[in-house]
């Protein structure tokens, strides 16, 4: 999975460089790297870093206590690898891999329940706009692809018929698929959640200025010299470059775009899909989301990008402080709803 968002300053900046270099070293078997170096104001820049969700996921913190936040940082990052492990469709004994194979589940873990309950609130508040279990056309693109090709009409349809939230059961004693060939991804909303649970271990160990990059972020907190942490989103057409800068201001926050995995050069057919049509949006580029939990900012990216500009910002009222930003192809802002940021035309 692709960085979605880069870190601005020379702190964050400093964590990123390491997390890379960290990565090889937990390919091979260490799981989690950590180091800590001297900040400017007499504390300790502990940082760590490990393998999830395919991509390095990182974690940047201030403090007096070096060893203490070493083991936070430890902790938290092998509990985001908890949720790599439970809810990852790659995996063949993860309970989403599972589930998908045999179309129902019994005694799921209650994380698992609490993340495909919210789900299901969310589509039905989206008219089915977010819909976890889009799996099949995720599939069907990525065969074509490798392929050589676009999937065909009949294709599509085919493989709409197998997307449907309302034939998806949850429960705590058992989760199961309605129909044949129904399968379930959680790349729209596990990233999320897993800076929620990381940045609660953070806060659970005394640790009280960290940034947490799980693929979508959360901070606590500031960085250096007591300033906010800030994050530059990625400008969707060119690599390397931010399109804006937003400082953390306790909301988590999350980033959808067609530049993210593309099936076709003109990126009208990319991985977020309108589980209604079988077919990406077309109208945006990117979106970013703010909102009070990882869990709901990473999820609200899909239907951001999926509706028109009223129905998705009907749909962001509902969520208490939530915010977002539209670029659309021509990589303009073209709304913003509380969410505070500074546009940029550089890298």
């Amino acid at each position: 999975m692709r960085r979605r968002v880069f870190i601005g300053g020379s702190i964050l900046a400093a964590a990123a460089v390491a997390g890379e270099a960290w990565r090889s070293r937990a390919g091979r078997g260490a799981g989690r790297a950590t180091a800590a170096t001297p900040a400017r104001d007499g504390r300790h820049l502990v940082r760590g870093a490990a393998l999830a969700f395919g991509t390095t996921v990182s974690i940047a913190a201030l403090a007096e206590d070096r060893d203490a936040a070493l083991g936070a940082i430890g902790e938290a990052l092998e509990t985001v690898r908890g949720v790599d492990a439970l809810m990852t469709v790659f995996r063949p004994g993860s309970q989403v891999a599972r589930l998908n194979a045999t179309g129902t589940l019994d005694h799921p873990d209650p994380a698992l329940v609490k993340v495909l309950a919210f789900c299901q609130r969310l589509s039905a508040a989206s008219d089915g706009a977010f819909d976890v279990t889009v799996q099949p056309l995720w599939l069907l693109f990525a065969a074509c692809r490798s392929a050589g090709r676009l999937p065909s009409r009949a294709e599509i349809s085919a493989a709409r018929a197998r997307v449907d939230w309302r034939a998806l059961e949850v429960s705590p004693r058992r989760i199961s698929l309605g129909r044949p060939g129904m399968s379930i991804t959680l790349n729209g909303v596990a990233q999320g959640h897993a800076a929620d649970v990381a940045l609660a271990v953070l806060r659970a160990r005394g640790v009280r200025d960290a940034l947490v990059d799980a693929g979508e972020y959360g901070a606590e907190g500031a960085g250096a010299a007591g300033r906010p942490w800030t994050l530059g989103i990625q400008h969707p057409r060119e690599p390397g470059a931010v399109i804006a800068a937003v400082e953390m201001d306790g909301r988590f926050l999350a980033t959808s775009g067609d530049y993210e995995t593309a099936f076709s050069e003109d990126r009208l057919y990319h991985h977020i899909f309108d589980p209604r049509t079988g077919v990406s949006p077309t109208a945006l580029s990117s979106v970013a989301v703010a909102a009070e939990t990882g869990m709901e900012a990473d999820a609200l990216t899909k239907p951001m990008m999926v509706l028109d500009l009223p129905a998705a910002q009907a749909l962001l009222a509902w969520f208490r402080g939530a915010g977002a930003i539209w670029i659309d192809k021509e990589c303009r802002v073209v709304a913003a709803e509380r969410m505070r940021f500074a546009a940029r035309t550089g890298g």
